[in-house]
Parts: C-alpha cells; structure tokens; sequence
C-alpha cells in the first residue's frame, strides 16, 4: 500500500419495579455542535427538549466523554479523563427538567475556552451532553409513585450531543488508512472496506471515495461511502459498493477530502 497527500442516540434497557415503562423524551434539532474559537473566550448553546407524550415526563441532563472504534465499539467515560474532552470547559443549566404533556423546554450550556497562558491548545477537543429520559416512578424520578408498584422492564432512551471545540488557527490533519479489505455482497456486488483513523489533530467530516482503474487504465467509475465524524485518535470503517463492476484486476486510488488543501489517499490493488 502506498500513502500519499495530495497537497447519538444510545438505548439502554433495564429493570425496574414500575409501570408504565416509557419515558418518551426526544432531543429536537442537532445532535453535533461545532465551534471554532480562540483560546480565552466563551460561548453559548440552547438544546430543546420535547416530551412527545400525554402525561408530564422527566429527564436528566449530564456529560461524558466520547470515543469510538473502527470495530464498532463506543465509550461513553467519566467527564474530563480523555486528553481532548473538553468536558471540565462546559457548564450546563438546569441539569432536571420537568415537562408537563406535548410541551418543550431548554437546556442552556456555555463553553468556556481555557486562555492559552494558562494551557497550551491545539485542534479540537470534544464530549457529550447527554440527555436520559427518566422512567415514571423509578427511584430517580421526583414525581410521587404510584401506590400500586408492579415488576416491569423499563426502557430508557438517551440522546447525546456532541460538543466539538477546535481552536482557531492550531492542528494539523492527518490520516491513518489502518486496514482494506473485499468483500461480497449478497446480491453480488463488491464492497470495498476500508478502516481509517484521526491521526492528526483536528475533527475531520470527509467525503471518502474510491476510483477503480483497469489494467489498460481506464477509469471504470468513482464510488463513495457514507459520511461520518473522525476525532482525533478516534476511527472508523467505511464502506464502498463497486455497483456494476466485472470481475477482473483494478486499481484502486482510496481518496480521504476533508475539504481543505489536503487529501489523502492511498492505493490498492483489487482482484474482483
């Protein structure tokens, strides 16, 4: 393989001693938010909350750290471990809402960028605002239970937002292309795996493409893979169906654009 640089919503289920069983709680609008700043200053964000249901819902609002895996594994760690949460940065307020039937209310929360006489910054650094809806009579919930308690299996749902702070005018981009691998579909089409990893400094939300060539070199057609977030030491795996393609040897020039002066790509050879 040659390199070369051209220039959450999580579902937790668990057992409870209460009916009904449903905290129907719902995050409206962006589950990521992005921010480029200088080091020292400050800014602010509104998340709305909706509870969609007929009867009054609770939820609880915290943070976590964020990292996630090519493999498919995610981690969701105490606040302020990871070397680019920027976790201890935000303040959130009210941390407990309480909404009476098909209304909205706010979560405000404010970033406060540490001055860089204090600590040196680079890139981006990023954590969660988790938002948990809370079961009717569980024993987090500040609702009065009912007198009647019954065994039943509660679901809750969790939202998280993303909140990514990459410091102006500092980080380097750069990419790690970790493993490639064909693959066959089903209904016969090839697909192109291909693992990358963050390992520079700053978010990246490229468009990752292939281009197969033949062996005379004719381009036989661009093909790309859905688009995800990569933060930094993070990774993921993307994929690319080779829709119509024959069998037959290809190259294939893997391109990694995250819409700057750089792309990087690598090169494989395909046996189909």
């Amino acid at each position: 393989m040659r390199l070369f640089s051209l220039s959450t919503i999580c579902f937790i289920i668990s057992l409870t001693v209460v009916v009904p069983v449903f905290s129907q709680v719902s995050v409206v609008g962006e589950l990521s938010r992005d921010r480029t700043v200088y080091p020292g200053t400050s800014y602010e964000g509104v998340i709305s909350i909706r509870n969609e249901s007929d009867v009054p819902q609770e939820a609880k609002i915290y943070q976590t750290d964020y990292s996630f895996h090519f493999s498919g594994t995610n981690s969701y760690s105490e606040p302020g471990l990871h070397p680019r949460s920027n976790a201890n940065w935000i303040s959130i307020n009210p941390s407990f809402v309480t909404m009476p039937p098909r209304t909205s209310t706010t979560v405000s929360y404010t970033v406060t960028v540490p001055d860089d006489s204090l600590v040196f910054l680079t890139g981006t650094y990023w954590s969660m605002i988790m938002v948990e809806g809370i079961a009717p009579g569980s024993p987090e919930s500040r609702e009065p239970a009912e007198d009647k308690q019954e065994m039943g299996l509660a679901q809750t749902i969790r939202y998280g937002i993303q909140i990514a702070t990459t410091i102006s005018e500092t980080g380097t981009a750069n990419v790690r292309f970790v493993n490639a691998e064909l693959k066959r579909q089903e209904e016969g089409d090839a697909v192109l795996v291909v693992d990358l990893e963050n390992t520079g400094e700053l978010f990246m939300r490229p468009n990752v493409y292939v281009e197969l060539f033949d062996e005379s070199g004719n381009s036989k057609g661009t093909f790309t893979a859905a688009t995800f977030r990569i933060y930094p030491g993070t990774s993921v795996r993307e994929k690319m169906v080779l829709t119509g393609v024959g069998p037959g040897t290809y190259k294939a020039l893997v391109a990694v654009d995250n819409g700057s002066d750089e792309i990087f790509a690598a090169e494989f050879t395909l046996e189909l």
